[in-house]
């Protein structure tokens, strides 16, 4: 728990650095621009793409904190740029906890596949198939069983793909951005 809480602390201190909250915006840029090109809608209620990769770099680079609310506010931001739907507040709660598992996993620990593909999981398990499941089916009124069953496919199949795009994109977020966020400053 005290290791917790001091990740935390340290995730929310991250939020206080100009460059950081530059960067983030960059990225959500990218995560925009990504949701425009790369997702594929396989029927009314799953959908493939990327455009949550730069979620998973977020949370990485400046924790769990960092990582929630970033995704809270991108899913709102995507919403605005381009809704697909009604817009529902489940959906950016199930944001804000995949940027704080990601970020509870990834922050301050050195690249690996096992710990990315648990976070993976943990994420796929209980915000992709427990509360996205359950948001659609309260919003579309479709019994939680029946969207459920693709949903775990779609899931099964996406998670070792996810996970190894996340280390691949990761081993060189480290090399490229990691030295350069050391070296700049905007407080001088």
């Amino acid at each position: 728990m005290k290791q917790f809480v001091l990740m935390c602390s340290e995730s929310v201190k991250e939020l206080k650095k100009t460059q950081n909250m530059v960067l983030c915006a960059l990225i959500a840029a990218i995560a925009v621009i990504l949701s425009y090109t790369t997702t594929i809608e396989i029927g009314p209620y799953i959908k493939l793409g990327l455009s949550q990769i730069p979620n998973q770099v977020v949370s990485y680079l400046f924790g769990p904190i960092v990582g929630g609310v970033f995704g809270g506010m991108l899913d709102v931001l995507k919403f605005i740029v381009r809704p697909t739907g009604p817009y529902f507040i489940g959906f950016t709660l199930s944001e804000i906890l995949s940027g704080m598992i990601y970020g509870l996993f990834l922050y301050k620990k050195p690249i690996n596949l096992k710990r990315i593909a648990i976070a993976g999981l943990l994420d796929k398990v209980i915000v992709n198939c427990g509360l996205n499941t359950l948001w659609l089916s309260v919003l579309y009124g479709k019994g939680f069983a029946i969207l459920l069953a693709a949903r775990i496919v779609k899931n099964l199949v996406m998670w070792p793909i996810d996970s190894l795009i996340i280390f691949i994109l990761l081993t060189y977020v480290v090399k490229i951005i990691k030295p350069i966020q050391g070296k700049v400053s905007f407080n001088k």
